[in-house]
């Protein structure tokens, strides 16, 4: 094959722009993310589990191979991201997928789309994919933080009981961990084995609320340290504080509930403008084709996709009633 043929080939273009937007966003991102290294990622190399298994061993040393891609303090920020969201991923392989993410959303947008726009989408493409791997985690973090909240309020009776028992607050904690589900039992046991390591109960809860960055287990912490300095009965003030939580998760199950109604219309009138647009390619190719091959159909399409996103958040902003 002729070289020259080759290196005008629109596939290498493509990688060839891909790779650029990938070195792009990959040192921004570095630049930006400057994040200080956390206590809870140097006590996982004393609490980590001996590796026996040869296919375990096999994806650690392919996380390490991974770990070239990005720097000790990028990667501690990064671990304490996919220790929140619970992903069993290292921070070189989380940086692998997003580098493929990037690749991947640039290729696809490069080809699908002729000249002379196929630059533009191809960067489109570049900033979703660099995108998506942290709206997958962030999503991951919601959920586990959403199911974390509505068993504080059972950990805290179980807590409340154990101490009435005779039980110390460690203690009450272990005990609570063997009786909870995850993700609340596993956050305890981290707890526990800080306290083991060397740390006072006051830091392993301080590194506990920073991984859960609940408003509820703030009021339980504050509960907490203050019975530690003046005294007092702490089963007494955790009975109080699991009514007011389950009181709060009432309330707002009841405003959700009244809510549904308005998130679903929002959802909605977001989805109608992309369904109706994939009926009209069914039916017409040719007509609605004409959106994405010219700059005037593009800038539309770019204009209406904003208005609709816009619109969706607004409502969203709207219907997010505080408790």
């Amino acid at each position: 094959m002729d070289l020259s043929g080759f290196l005008t080939t629109p596939v290498l273009m493509a990688v060839v722009f891909a790779g650029a937007i990938l070195i792009l966003f990959f040192g921004l991102d570095q630049v930006v993310s400057n994040r200080n290294t956390t206590i809870e990622t140097r006590l996982d190399r004393y609490t980590a589990r001996q590796i026996s298994d040869p296919n375990q061993r096999q994806t650690q040393k392919s996380g390490e191979r991974f770990g070239r891609l990005v720097n000790e303090k990028r990667g501690s920020a990064i671990a304490t991201e996919l220790a929140r969201a619970d992903l069993r991923l290292t921070p070189g392989e989380y940086v692998a997928i997003n580098i493929g993410a990037v690749l991947l959303g640039a290729f696809l947008g490069f080809i699908l789309v002729g000249p002379p726009i196929n630059f533009v989408v191809a960067l489109i493409g570049g900033v979703i994919g660099f995108y998506i791997p942290r709206f997958y985690v962030r999503f991951l973090q919601n959920r586990r933080l959403n199911a974390f909240n509505n068993q504080l309020g059972d950990m805290i009776v179980l807590l409340s009981n154990a101490l009435r028992s005779g039980y110390s607050l460690l203690q009450s904690m272990e005990t609570a961990s063997r009786e909870i589900a995850q993700p609340m039992a596993g956050e305890l046991q981290r707890v526990t084995r800080e306290v083991g390591l060397g740390l006072t109960l006051q830091e392993a809860l301080a590194n506990m609320l920073r991984r859960m960055p609940s408003d509820d287990l703030d009021l339980l912490i504050t509960a907490i340290n203050v019975q530690h300095e003046v005294g007092g009965n702490l089963a007494e003030i955790l009975d109080t504080i699991a009514h007011t939580i389950r009181e709060r998760i009432r309330i707002l199950g009841e405003i959700r509930t009244i809510t549904a109604q308005q998130r679903l219309s929002g959802i909605i009138l977001a989805a109608i403008p992309i369904i109706l647009g994939f009926i009209m390619y069914l039916l017409n190719p040719d007509y609605i084709s004409r959106m994405w091959q010219d700059v005037c159909g593009l800038m539309m399409l770019f204009t209406g996709g904003v208005m609709i996103l816009l619109g969706y958040l607004v409502i969203r902003r709207i219907t997010n009633i505080e408790v």
